[in-house]
């Protein structure tokens, strides 16, 4: 289970609340919130109420300003990310495509392996760009069979993210990906 406490002012100074689930609207315990404290396991933030806006993956550690971290406001909301348990047979398993609605090419990734064209390949970490390793120029719908995920607009992890579980994903409301990596167990 997580536990993260945000802080009215930066530099975890102000007011706090403590918070251990998702939470739509964190303006309903504080004023604002422009710093945290990641106690335990891993979080996505929004800058908007209700899941909205641009996210920000945190893990256990120390946040003094959400401006550092790209943000161009304060946190609004926030959603806890369940552990996936890693001694699990197919813990992690995403088919990505490079159109919307789930077409063009498919890549299947799973737990040390990637599936293209029907060929098996091992894969030894996470894809930095897609650009490189399948040449393609982005990722725009994807299903995450199991895990949880983090893709990212640029190569190399940069840029903004989005956080994605298990489910469907036809379109990503404009937002093209060109890298993205496993959220791992050790991370917590």
């Amino acid at each position: 289970m997580g536990r993260i406490t945000f802080y009215e002012d930066r530099n975890f100074g102000g007011r706090s609340y403590d918070c251990s689930s998702d939470c739509s609207d964190l303006s309903s315990y504080l004023s604002h919130c422009y710093s945290c404290r990641v106690h335990s396991g891993c979080f996505m933030l929004y800058d908007r109420p209700n899941y909205m806006g641009n996210q920000y993956f945190v893990k256990r550690g120390e946040y003094p300003d959400c401006m550092s971290m790209g943000m161009s406001d304060w946190f609004r909301s926030c959603r806890m990310i369940p552990m996936v348990n890693s001694l699990t047979v197919g813990s992690y398993r995403m088919r990505i495509y490079e159109r919307e609605n789930f077409g063009g090419q498919m890549m299947k990734m799973m737990d040390g392996s990637e599936n293209f064209g029907g060929q098996m390949m091992e894969m030894t970490d996470d894809c930095d760009s897609f650009m490189d390793r399948y040449r393609w120029s982005n990722c725009m719908s994807c299903h995450a069979m199991d895990g949880h995920w983090l893709m990212y607009e640029q190569p190399h992890y940069r840029g903004r993210m989005r956080y994605f579980w298990p489910g469907e994903y036809r379109s990503f409301d404009g937002m093209k990906f060109m890298s993205m990596r496993r959220i791992m167990d050790s991370w917590y």
